[in-house]
């Protein structure tokens, strides 16, 4: 079966509120979702316009410049003091949040509303991942979640780097077109999970698990980072 996605642009006059200008720092990262992508131009010319100066990236996965996907989780290395997400609903401000320690304020065009991500999200977020790092580290038996859905395809290169960098764990590749916490309950001689699918499920899914799941660029990541402080 072939899928299309087809994109639908919003079309809306929109003029950012004066108290959401106010409080927005000097140096700012703007994104937004492909449905209002085409309201950039004129949100960065009004920041502009009150010395704002904006900076837009492509995200990881993204087509355009300036867009984010709920799954484009990275850290932003660019000179930047706070996130302005253009968008309706928290699911991908929150993306931004993960691993970057910057404030995120959101503006919906829709309902207008304006305010900032909160810091229990990402509180939240780092101690879910601390803790399913620890877990790992500790388990001998790891179930590495991969994905056939378009998108999601893992790249085994990762599997090889986690066995090379762990040798002593047996890991057991668990493939499915759909992961879900009800199916994951086969596999009870899994201790922790390794996820290279969604990195949003080990984030926003991990209390629906019945076994901790970590995304495998954080154990690379912590394990990298362990190394070079020994």
């Amino acid at each position: 079966m072939r899928v299309f996605f087809i994109e639908n642009r919003y079309k809306v006059e929109i003029s950012l509120p004066k108290g959401l200008i106010e409080k927005l720092p000097e140096r700012i990262m703007l994104f937004s979702t492909v449905q209002y992508l085409d309201l950039i131009e004129d949100v960065k010319a009004q920041l502009e316009k009150k010395g704002k100066i904006v900076l837009g990236r492509k995200a990881q996965h993204s087509k355009y410049d300036f867009q984010v996907l709920g799954c484009g989780i990275e850290r932003f290395d660019d000179n930047f003091d706070a996130f302005l997400f253009v968008g309706d609903g928290m699911f991908h401000p929150k993306a931004l949040v993960v691993k970057n320690d910057k404030p995120c304020f959101f503006y919906n065009p829709l309902s207008q509303a304006y305010g900032t991500v909160s810091e229990k999200d990402a509180e939240l977020f780092e101690k879910r991942r601390k803790g399913a790092i620890a877990k790992f580290i500790s388990s001998e038996n790891i179930g590495v979640l991969i994905s056939t859905k378009p998108g999601q395809k893992a790249s085994l290169s990762l599997v090889s780097q986690l066995e090379e960098m762990f040798p002593e764990k047996r890991f057991y590749l668990l493939l499915s077109n759909e992961i879900n916490p009800e199916s994951l309950m086969n596999f009870p001689f899994a201790e922790a999970f390794v996820n290279t699918a969604c990195p949003r499920i080990a984030y926003d899914e991990q209390e629906k698990f019945f076994r901790p799941v970590v995304n495998a660029e954080d154990i690379i990541e912590f394990s990298n980072l362990s190394k070079a402080m020994r």
